[in-house]
């Protein structure tokens, strides 16, 4: 009934649907299985994508030839790009989607993909021979063998949901949880453990009042995710998100089920994640606070469904409701579903090569929540790399592996493999140490060649990508050779509050100016208008970035290449880091149980300090 596949892939969430497209775009026979079709690429929680360094990553995944972006571009009701009030280091997009057609969009995307196959069932085992993962066992008793597994489990590995004083089996609301994969692996020596996360509760747009609220609405410049030039929302047709906010009578209420809440009375064991707490853990830890903001969500074009973020809880269903009729605007509101905590296995990812293979057994790959991070964008980055290097498996190619200083991806994956995580893990620009470098504006630059070459990322693409360049590059030429007179620019530094030129200088040292944009500079000089016609804003504002940074951008430049040193000396398989006397106790622990494979790893290991370093940079080389 089924053949052998090169290629496996459990769990249809956003990691299971990169990396199934991933293998199968660059070749490979894969079949992707799941317990229900229907709910391919469902947005658990809330419904968007991107935000704070989550944006990049998106942007990131399109780059390399992934499906994200362009999902998100085509079911997006809002799209806004963050902190475009500090540097383009900081500028994160952010997109409200439909749930609906999202998950609609990319099953159409997944099925028109070839060599992809699907299958509706339990994965309840694996069949490992040899320490080597060679195929899964579903729930119906079927064996289906394949050269590369990829796990995408998310929350369903033993998963149980708690709401107040009520516990149950599931993955999801409504959904059973997968059983027996974490036991077999245990039992095979490797090590797992338990995270917990949560969800708001559903609500009835129609029963908000929304005078009472804070209006929120998206950009008059829908940049959106995809390099591709996708068919996107007209801003006219954004919808709308609004602003509530707690206050000191909800929080009285929220602690009337303290005593009943899973969180408080021990029953959770998991740790949640620290930077999306639920409404009572930001009650307990900011005692101080009178008040908290709440996202008033829309889920879709066609659904009056609310999402509330910053509402997540998991006390009992009374308590919840009762506490949102005391929201100002939620006087009236009628709930469709409660808040929910959700706690579920995952394992330690210092158990992981960089390519996401499991070091104990050989062709099995994880990837998503499975390996502790949290977040759709997070997930759906593991997931294309886990289907590059399962790919790149089963058909004994070297795996891909990107460096920190190449992508929020491999900075993401080396603090997973190399820090480990004892809390679901989340992105921030503040974790990537080349953040001028890792903008969200040249993921293109950075990464469209590695999808090319991989046979991921289309011949269209990169055309574009080097023709944007040879734009980008022309523009900075031309600033560098036009000079301005005073008489031409002053009305405009005047009218921006820019002091007044006093003798003719180049556009480049104009460009230099704070608030000063390129596009404008070009619009309120007419000669500059023609020069410039054959360039788009995309093109002009990031000459413009190259510019103004150009002076960071050379420091983060050498600060790569100083690091690359460090990279580049392999620590080999067989080093006995038992034998090396001169480091603590402490620093041993942690070099056997990770097994760095190059100095610069080792040294970003927690606990290791320079010293143990250059201790480990003696032995090698004796």
């Amino acid at each position: 009934m089924f053949p052998v596949y090169d290629v496996i892939v459990v769990g249809a969430g956003h990691a299971g649907c990169e990396a199934a497209a991933a293998a199968a775009n660059m070749g490979s026979q894969v079949l992707l299985v799941t317990m229900n079709l229907q709910t391919i690429a469902q947005m658990s929680c809330n419904p968007a994508m991107g935000g704070i360094a989550k944006g990049q990553i998106v942007r990131e995944i399109d780059s390399l030839g992934g499906y994200s972006g362009i999902v998100t571009d085509q079911s997006m009701i809002q799209f806004r790009m963050l902190n475009r009030s500090k540097g383009p280091a900081m500028w994160s997009p952010r997109a409200q989607s439909d749930r609906m057609l999202f998950s609609q969009k990319w099953r159409e995307m997944l099925e028109a993909t070839t060599n992809l196959s699907f299958y509706q069932d339990m994965v309840n085992g694996l069949i490992i021979e040899e320490n080597r993962c060679v195929g899964i066992i579903t729930g119906m008793g079927n064996e289906i063998r394949a050269k590369s597994v990829v796990l995408t489990n998310g929350t369903f590995l033993n998963g149980i949901i708690h709401i107040g004083e009520k516990t149950f089996g599931g993955g999801r609301m409504a959904e059973k949880a997968a059983t027996g994969i974490t036991e077999q692996l245990v039992s095979l020596g490797m090590e797992s453990d338990r995270l917990k996360t949560g969800t708001p509760p559903r609500l009835d747009g129609r029963s908000l009042d929304y005078s009472k609220m804070d209006e929120q609405k998206g950009d008059d410049d829908i940049t959106g995710f995809s390099y591709l030039d996708i068919d996107r929302i007209r801003p006219d047709q954004q919808k709308s998100c609004w602003i509530a906010y707690t206050s000191q009578e909800v929080h009285d209420t929220l602690k009337t089920g303290f005593d009943r809440s899973p969180m408080f009375t021990g029953r959770i064991e998991g740790t949640g994640p620290r930077y999306c707490p639920s409404i009572e853990d930001k009650i307990n830890r900011f005692s101080d606070r009178d008040r908290h903001q709440l996202f008033v969500e829309p889920e879709g074009f066609n659904t009056v469904e609310i999402y509330l973020n910053g509402f997540s809880t998991s006390l009992p269903e009374s308590v919840q409701y009762q506490a949102l009729t005391k929201i100002p605007g939620f006087e009236n509101v009628r709930m469709f579903r409660p808040g929910y905590a959700i706690e579920y296995d995952y394992f330690p990812p210092h158990q992981l090569n960089y390519s996401l293979e499991t070091k104990q057994i050989s062709g099995l790959f994880f990837a998503g929540q499975i390996n502790g991070t949290t977040g759709y964008e997070e997930a759906a980055c593991q997931g294309l790399m886990a289907g590059i290097n399962a790919h790149n498996k089963a058909h004994e190619k070297e795996p891909l592996v990107l460096k920190r200083s190449e992508a929020y991806i491999g900075v993401l994956i080396d603090d997973l493999i190399t820090k480990g995580t004892e809390e679901p893990y989340r992105m921030f620009t503040s974790r990537a140490e080349f953040r001028t470098l890792l903008r969200q504006d040249n993921a293109d630059f950075r990464l469209t060649e590695i999808g090319y070459k991989l046979g991921l990322a289309s011949e269209e693409r990169n055309i574009a990508v080097k023709k944007k360049k040879e734009n980008v590059e022309a523009i900075i030429k031309k600033f560098n050779e036009i000079s301005i007179e005073p008489t031409s620019i002053n009305t405009f530094f005047e009218s921006s509050n820019s002091a007044a030129l006093t003798q003719k200088q180049k556009l480049s040292q104009l460009i230099l100016r704070p608030g000063i944009a390129a596009k404008d500079i070009i619009k309120n000089i007419s000669a500059l208008q023609e020069q410039f016609s054959a360039f788009n804003e995309l093109e002009i504002e990031q000459a413009e970035i190259q510019m103004k940074y150009a002076v960071y951008i050379e420091k983060e430049k050498e600060m790569v290449e100083k690091m690359g040193q460090m990279e580049g000396l392999q620590i080999p398989d067989s080093f006995d880091f038992g034998r090396v006397q001169a480091i603590s106790a402490e620093a041993k622990e942690k070099l056997k149980r990770i097994k760095p494979r190059t100095l610069g790893q080792a040294s970003r290991i927690s606990g290791i300090n320079p010293s143990d370093v250059q201790i480990l940079m003696v032995y090698m080389g004796r």
